[in-house]
């Protein structure tokens, strides 16, 4: 299965994108902002081509196990193998503020030109896209995702 992130829009705090599964449409991402020196938890991960993976441990993966059950939460979805980047998962969000590096999904999203980016319906978006891929990782099935910038220029 391959995912892609066409990133099409940064400000000073977000990045937009869309998320296509196997080249469908599937919803829209936010990430934190492109920075030329990478700052813990502020920059969104370098264009590239990444494995996922499902990940058994850590904060979010308990949160999660404990809002769905054992039934549909089988793993964070785990970005791997970033270039000096660890723990970027793919999760629920809205903005900058509920990400630190990692992708957030959402079914609509606030132009990040005009105020702070924003993405809704965000647990929509997350319970749609997260089985399809959670199935194929579980049925021994490689996952890739790749980050595109495609970045429009502000204009000044």
């Amino acid at each position: 299965m391959e995912l892609k992130v066409v990133r099409y829009s940064s400000s000073e705090e977000s990045t937009l994108g869309l998320l296509l599964i196997d080249g469908v449409f599937a919803c829209y991402t936010l990430e934190d902002e492109h920075r030329d020196v990478k700052v813990a938890g502020e920059t969104r991960i370098p264009a590239g081509r990444y494995r996922i993976q499902l990940r058994t441990f850590g904060g979010h993966h308990w949160r999660y196990m404990k809002r769905y059950g054992a039934e549909f939460h089988k793993g964070m979805l785990q970005i791997m193998d970033v270039p000096g980047f660890t723990d970027i998962l793919i999760h629920k969000g809205n903005d900058d503020d509920d990400t630190a590096g990692c992708l957030l999904v959402g079914d609509s999203a606030t132009n990040n030109q005009v105020k702070d980016g924003f993405i809704g319906s965000s647990t929509v978006a997350y319970n749609r896209i997260y089985p399809v891929v959670r199935d194929t990782i579980l049925k021994g099935s490689e996952v890739f995702i790749e980050m595109r910038d495609e970045i429009l220029k502000k204009r000044h």
